[in-house]
């Protein structure tokens, strides 16, 4: 999938943060929105994929747009990069397709046994906190 410039709007802002004196001055704070419900790069995509994109998306949208922010560098050109970063990293995690479901096994022989010697010990255990017999005081 390959998202067009015009479909990403950037703004900056002045961050927190290091950056001395620099700080006050520069707007290195990055804040990429995209639209993926009008994206052009969405719709083309299989029906199936951009709907497990749109539904991974949903709890990140705010107003029907993603907002990702990026204030961790000194460099604005650094923090662009790690906005686009971050957005490639969410839509890939949100178009991924669920893990395959996990087949039922038994436990084996040796796992019982092992359980039920560890249930055993810790019983012993707590059995010992008793008071001691023959201590009438």
């Amino acid at each position: 999938m390959v998202i067009p410039a015009g479909e990403l709007l950037e703004r900056f802002s002045r961050a927190s943060g290091p950056g001395g004196q620099g700080v006050n001055t520069t707007d290195s704070r990055v804040q990429l929105l995209f639209r993926p419900p009008a994206s052009i790069a969405v719709a083309e995509l299989p029906e199936a994929a951009r709907d497990r994109l749109l539904r991974g998306l949903e709890p990140h949208l705010a107003g029907g747009q993603l907002v990702i922010v990026a204030s961790e560098h000194r460099a604005q050109r650094q923090n662009r990069l790690a906005a686009r970063q971050r957005l490639i990293d969410l839509l890939r995690s949100a178009a991924a397709p669920p893990p395959p479901q996990r087949r039922a096994t038994r436990p084996t022989r040796g796992s019982q046994r092992r359980r039920l010697e560890g249930k055993r010990q810790r019983s012993q255990i707590k059995a010992a906190r008793g008071r001691v017999a023959g201590d009438d005081t």
